[in-house]
């Protein structure tokens, strides 16, 4: 009975070892095969750098070979090796080699993210083979855009009418006609001008209008202004005269920008044409234009316009001189939102200067606002007034800087 009991016990302290080992055994296989893809993934990542380096350095054959060991390793830059190494087969001249490369992608990577890269690319390929592109009969639409692009160069009678057609397919996604939009843009030849004064002039698709708004805006010229002056005179609607305005802007037509601001009825309209004369700095004419308004809403836009336009010694002047104290506390403010040593000098002038309490109030949310703590500590340390003393430190408190931690220490031991 003894030897039987030594025996059992034995076999359960076995079996219990036996257990308790089994995690551990299994807790250094996971340890293993987690260094072993850790390393597989810095290989990856090390021969996709040396592919990277290797095309910067024109090495088209030995990057074709790294490539190809990060592809054969099928990870997460599998997709990437494949168009770069179709990039430098092309750079190479083995032009079935690349569009080989690309289809290959294109079938084993449906979601990839160079795709898009891809198509260019596969356009690129098969014009550098001579290979004449049909638009006619490419389903892609971001392919199609490319070849016809393409074409505009060589044939633009025969691109303009696709293009045409694009914009008139009420299949073709908002993305692809935007881009039709653009390449219509980049050509001074009249066909595409009509159409896109067409578009600029058609209320029935905004988004179109909008694009084509835009697109004349940056093409300038006085073509282009003028077509946008009869969208703004024929259309009631605000949002699109708006869009006229902005587009002004982007064409740099003060002159009508000017006119709208001083002749323009709806309020609304007004203010956005001053806005706009702020973006592209207009100083003279926003100057002038605050010198002949009445309206006080117009006013206070045309001092947020200055601010926008960086125009600090005009905003100074005002916040100087303004006798109407709302539109001196407003310039006041936009000085603060500057920020700068030159808008903080003048802050703190008008505070030195001007014993109205208003007015020192703003100045001091100004230096809030332009987180001008040493100036606002200044002016604390000299404040004899309990209530802006008061004011001065309730901002401090809230500055997180060292400066205002500093001195509100020191205040708390006086």
């Amino acid at each position: 009975m003894k030897t039987i009991r030594i025996l059992l016990l034995s076999a359960l302290f076995a079996a219990t070892a036996a257990v308790s080992a089994a995690p551990y055994f299994g807790s250094e296989r996971d340890d293993r095969e987690s260094e072993k893809k850790e390393r597989m993934v810095e290989k990856e990542e090390d021969l996709y750098d040396k592919g990277t380096d290797l095309l910067d350095d024109h090495e088209w054959r030995k990057a074709i070979a790294a490539f190809d060991a990060v592809y054969s390793m099928k990870m997460s830059h599998a997709d990437g090796a494949l168009y770069w190494r179709a990039w430098a087969q092309k750079q190479l001249g083995q032009r079935s080699e690349a569009l080989s490369s690309i289809a290959e992608l294109r079938q084993t990577f449906p979601q990839s993210r160079w795709l898009e890269d891809a198509k260019a690319l596969e356009v690129e390929v098969r014009q550098q083979a001579g290979q004449s592109i049909e638009p006619e009969h490419v389903q892609d639409e971001d392919l199609k855009l490319m070849a016809v692009t393409a074409l505009m160069h060589s044939e633009p009678d025969r691109a303009i009418p696709i293009l045409d057609g694009v914009l008139k397919n009420p299949k073709s996604s908002r993305k692809v006609k935007d881009k039709a939009i653009f390449v219509l843009s980049q050509t001074s030849d009249p066909k595409a001008f009509e159409i896109l004064g067409r578009l600029a002039k058609d209320t029935g698709n905004r988004e179109l209008q909008g694009s084509a708004l835009r697109y004349l805006g940056i093409m300038g010229g006085d073509r282009s202004r003028q077509t946008l002056a009869e969208v703004y005179a024929a259309t009631p609607d605000v949002s699109i005269k708006k869009s006229v305005l902005r587009a002004y802007m982007i064409a740099g037509d003060r002159g009508r920008l000017l006119t709208t601001a001083k002749s323009e009825k709806d309020v609304e309209l007004r203010a956005e044409a001053v806005r706009q004369l702020g973006v592209i700095g207009a100083r003279g004419e926003l100057a002038d234009l605050y010198a002949a308004e009445t309206d006080k809403r117009i006013k206070k836009g045309i001092i947020q316009a200055m601010f926008i336009g960086g125009n600090a010694d005009k905003l100074g002047e005002l916040a100087r001189n303004e006798r109407d104290p709302e539109l001196r506390s407003t310039a006041i403010k936009n000085l603060g939102l500057m920020g700068g040593a030159k808008a903080g000098a003048l802050l703190l002038s008008i505070y030195q200067t001007d014993q109205n309490q208003e007015v020192r109030s703003a100045v001091i949310n100004a230096l809030f606002l332009q987180g001008n703590a040493k100036t606002l500590v200044d002016l604390a340390r000299g404040e004899k007034d309990p209530e802006l003393k008061k004011a001065i430190i309730s901002k401090l408190s809230i500055m997180g800087s060292r400066e205002a931690t500093d001195y509100l220490m020191e205040y708390l031991k006086e």
